[in-house]
């Protein structure tokens, strides 16, 4: 039952409901939200922790939290009651359901008799991608010639070794909530290597929150960021470096490498970007931190998307329309790898110019002396 569980419903209760899990061991334990349709209501968030790990569970749940619609947090209800009036606000709810591994099944019904029965699906987020890749570049040459073309700026790229769902770190670990890796998570993490970092963090400022959380994933600490770049070329060199040159070698024509296109202008327009991850909607949002002890996002051209999205590209899915369209694949073949890499080198764009210290270093090198037998 772990895991990030989303439906918008139109039912009885019309609006919006996001559970997010974990698995604790011997129960499960993590938030609920449910926002109405109706923007006047107040969003209900609540603290699940069932008693166990069976497929069917009965549950009462306190419910003394919302979301403050002034600092965009969830708050408890004593701090945002004043934005909605006379409204009856429920203290506990009954929560009754099952699940397995196709859905969540959710009936609750509160204490001031409002209540809602909810079908939550699995998210697809560990599933194969469902993005059909431009058909008309086939090859680096193509690929060249298509970024060549795009508009400055306007797009980011993402490189990867596999044709995978976008999708976080933090959330291929099976983890989904986020409150509990910003209360416990980062304040552990941050006592174990406050001792190497240069600079002192104060996570009270945002952009000081932001650059730590991009410190520890370009670090690998598993985080709910994804990279990004501004340059197509470097997003080339993320899809192909930890290709191995055997395995190149011996690629078939239906090994590709992935490189995600993303219209970051557009995005930018249409949906408010949030530097925030515990809001009881779904959200993903592009940020450029600052570069405190991260000496990589500079020449790396970096930027960071942040979301509490687990299955980010079928979010993304479902903001586009016909007439507008956000995300696009580019996938390339694995066996180009040598080719890629060489033209690459050319520019600039190795491990050493974009790893600082010993590790680039010796990676470049590595792919000059070690990256030619067959």
């Amino acid at each position: 039952m772990n895991g990030q569980w989303i439906v918008q419903d139109t039912g009885t209760t019309p609006g919006l409901i996001m559970v997010n899990l974990d698995d604790e061991g011997d129960h499960y334990e993590g938030i609920a939200s449910f926002a109405h349709t109706e923007s006047k209501l107040p969003v209900i968030v609540a603290h699940i922790i069932t008693t166990d790990k069976n497929r069917t569970f009965q549950i009462n749940i306190p419910i003394i939290l919302s979301y403050n619609p002034r600092t965009r947090l969830i708050d408890s209800w004593d701090n945002v009651k004043e934005f909605y009036g006379d409204v009856n606000f429920p203290s506990e709810a009954d929560v009754q359901g099952e699940w397995d591994e196709q859905g969540l099944i959710l009936n609750w019904k509160t204490n001031v008799g409002t209540e809602g029965n909810f079908v939550l699906p699995k998210s697809k987020a560990d599933l194969p991608s469902e993005c059909v890749a431009i058909p008309t570049i086939n090859d680096w040459n193509g690929f060249k010639k298509y970024v060549s073309e795009a508009e400055g700026s306007r797009f980011l790229f993402r490189g990867q070794g596999y044709t995978w769902r976008l999708r976080t770190t933090f959330h291929r670990t099976g983890r989904a909530n986020l409150r509990k890796f910003m209360v416990q998570d980062i304040p552990t993490l941050y006592k174990h290597i406050s001792g190497k970092t240069r600079h002192l963090y104060n996570f009270l400022i945002p952009d000081h929150y932001g650059a730590f959380y991009n410190l520890v994933q370009h670090h690998g600490y598993p985080t709910p960021l994804l990279d990004w770049t501004y340059s197509p070329y470097i997003a080339a060199f993320f899809a192909y470096y930890k290709i191995y040159t055997s395995k190149a070698n011996n690629a078939t024509d239906d090994e590709k490498v992935r490189i995600f296109v993303f219209d970051q202008k557009q995005w930018r327009k249409d949906f408010e970007q949030l530097q925030l991850l515990d809001v009881p909607f779904p959200h993903f949002s592009l940020m450029e931190f600052i570069a405190m002890d991260n000496e990589r996002m500079i020449p790396q051209q970096s930027v960071s998307s942040v979301t509490n999205v687990d299955d980010i590209e079928s979010y993304i899915k479902l903001k586009e329309t016909d007439e507008k369209k956000y995300l696009y694949v580019i996938d390339l073949p694995v066996k180009e790898r040598r080719k890629v890499m060489s033209e690459l080198s050319y520019m600039g764009i190795t491990s050493g110019s974009l790893f600082s210290g010993l590790d680039g270093i010796c990676e470049e090198l590595k792919e000059r002396f070690f990256s030619f037998p067959s």
